[in-house]
């Protein structure tokens, strides 16, 4: 009985081990914005996006802070995380998806889409994004964009400001991933 109990140890052991061989992981990854308005376009990049794929099971992980976006100029900085996104109060964003129809193993490059669910601003609404994932022998890069709703995310703008503020803000983002190490 107990060398039963230890062979099943054993083979969990062995069962985490490759699972952990199957993900791969980027730290810096990029996403920016753009927001267009008749006053003074709206852009910012955040360099520090961490991101995690399971390439067995086709899920996807993306978490950044919100105080980590980059503006040319820091009233904007300033506007954008204290009085719209509120990053004091909700830090980070993140999306937790699955890549439909991926074959981790297809060298090239392949269109797909991956559905998951987006916080922002504690927020989640459900999402589908148009990806584009490149597998140049086991280094892959994935990138894509997509538009999201400001109202969708609850974020408040002033009554006298909305009309200098789009409603629909452009997201781009690139990830280079490497393997998961400890």
């Amino acid at each position: 009985m107990n060398k039963i109990i230890v062979l099943l140890f054993i083979l969990t052991g062995f069962t985490e081990l490759e699972v952990k061989s199957d993900q791969i992981i980027t730290r810096q990854g990029q996403t920016s914005f753009f927001s267009y308005t008749s006053v003074e376009n709206i852009e910012a990049k955040n360099n520090q996006v961490l991101s995690i794929i399971d390439l067995s099971k086709h899920k996807i992980a993306v978490s950044m802070l919100m105080n980590a976006f980059v503006f040319k100029k820091s009233l904007m900085h300033e506007h954008f995380n204290e009085s719209y996104i509120e990053s004091d109060l909700y830090p980070k964003a993140t999306f937790e998806g699955k890549i439909i129809d991926f074959d981790p193993l297809a060298t090239g490059t392949q269109i797909k889409i991956i559905k998951g669910d987006l916080t922002i601003h504690g927020i989640t609404k459900e999402v589908e994004i148009k990806t584009t994932i490149e597998n140049n022998n086991g280094n892959y890069l994935l990138t894509g964009d997509f538009e999201a709703t400001v109202k969708d995310f609850d974020i408040k703008i002033p009554p006298i400001l909305a009309p200098n503020i789009a409603k629909t803000i452009s997201i781009t983002f690139r990830f280079e991933y490497q393997p998961y190490e400890k």
